[in-house]
C-alpha cells in the first residue's frame, strides 16, 4: 500500500498567505459596502420620519410643535413626536451612529473628536419633560416650528417656516443627521474646523452640528415637502435654511467661496 500524503508545511502556509491576500484586497471592499448599506438604512429611517412630521402637522392644523413657549413640552420633536414614534431611542439615531455621548448613568464618551462628533449620538438627556432620557443622531432645523413672537432664539419671527406647505419646500431642510438634536443656522456660519467639532463650538455657528462626514462626503436629510436624499457636505449652505436666508452667502461658490477657503478636511469634497 501507498503512503498517505497531506499537506506539507510550506503548503499550508502558501495557502494561508493567499488567504491573507484575498482577505487584504476584500476587507475595505466590503467596509464599503457595510457603510453604503448603513446608508441606505439611514434615508429609509428618514422617510419614515417623514410620516411623523406628516402626521403630526395633520393633526396640528398645518403645524409643527411650537418652540420656545412657556410650554416646553411642545418646545422639542423628541417629545411632540413620541407617541407616534413610540419613544423608540434607536430609532432616533442614524444606524452610522448609535452610541451614545453621554450613557445611561451620565458617564461621558470621551473628549470631542471625530469618534463622538461623527460616529456618536447626543444623549442620553433628559429635558425633564421628556417621558424618558433619550439619545439621538438627528436634529431638527430650529426654524421649522411654529414660533411664538418674543420667543426666537435666532432672527424674527418671520423667518420660521410654521408648517409643511410653503414655496420651496423642497428646498428647506427638516430633520438630518446631527450631533445635537436642533440647529438654528445661518449663511454666515462657519464650516467645523476638523470633522467632529464639538456641536456647541463657534458661538452662535450651529452649522457644525450637521456638518458631520457620516456617508463619505455626506449627510442624509429629510426636507420640508418630506423628501430624504443625500446630502454634500458644502451643500448644506444653499438651501433655505430659514426665510431670510441667504442662499449665496459666503460659503457657497455664488458667494464667492473657494476650495482654498474650506478647512482642509473638507477641500476635496464638491462644491455648490
Amino acid at each position: 500500500m501507498g503512503r498517505r500524503r497531506g499537506f506539507t508545511l510550506i503548503e499550508l502556509l502558501v495557502v494561508i498567505a493567499i488567504i491573507a491576500l484575498l482577505m487584504a484586497i476584500l476587507m475595505p471592499t466590503l467596509q464599503r459596502v457595510k457603510k453604503q448599506a448603513l446608508s441606505v438604512s439611514c434615508l429609509n429611517r428618514l422617510k419614515q420620519w417623514s410620516l411623523f412630521f406628516a402626521m403630526y402637522a395633520e393633526d396640528n392644523d398645518g403645524r409643527f410643535m411650537e418652540g420656545h413657549t412657556a410650554q416646553p413640552q411642545a418646545n422639542r420633536w423628541v417629545s411632540a413626536l413620541g407617541d407616534y414614534y413610540k419613544w423608540d431611542d434607536e430609532f432616533t439615531c442614524c444606524p452610522n451612529a448609535t452610541k451614545p455621548w453621554v450613557d445611561e448613568n451620565g458617564v461621558s464618551a470621551g473628549a470631542e473628536g471625530t469618534d463622538v462628533g461623527v460616529t456618536m449620538a447626543w444623549g442620553y438627556m433628559n429635558q425633564g419633560h421628556w417621558v424618558k432620557p433619550v439619545k439621538g443622531s438627528y436634529g431638527i432645523n430650529g426654524y421649522c416650528v411654529n414660533i411664538q413672537s418674543g420667543r426666537e432664539p435666532r432672527g424674527s419671527a418671520s423667518w420660521y417656516w410654521r408648517g409643511p406647505s410653503v414655496a420651496g419646500a423642497a428646498y428647506v431642510p427638516l430633520f438630518l443627521g446631527a450631533q445635537r438634536y436642533n440647529g438654528v443656522v445661518d449663511a454666515v456660519d462657519a464650516p467645523p474646523e476638523y470633522d467632529g467639532q464639538a456641536w456647541n463650538a463657534g458661538g452662535d455657528g450651529r452649522m457644525v452640528r450637521f456638518c458631520l462626514n457620516r456617508h463619505d462626503g455626506f449627510v442624509n436629510g429629510l426636507f420640508l415637502d418630506f423628501s430624504a436624499r443625500k446630502i454634500g457636505l458644502k451643500e448644506l449652505w444653499v438651501f433655505k435654511w430659514h426665510r431670510e436666508y441667504n442662499t449665496s452667502g459666503p460659503w457657497t461658490t455664488a458667494g464667492g467661496c473657494t476650495p482654498a477657503d474650506w478647512p482642509e478636511w473638507m477641500r476635496s469634497f464638491k462644491d455648490y
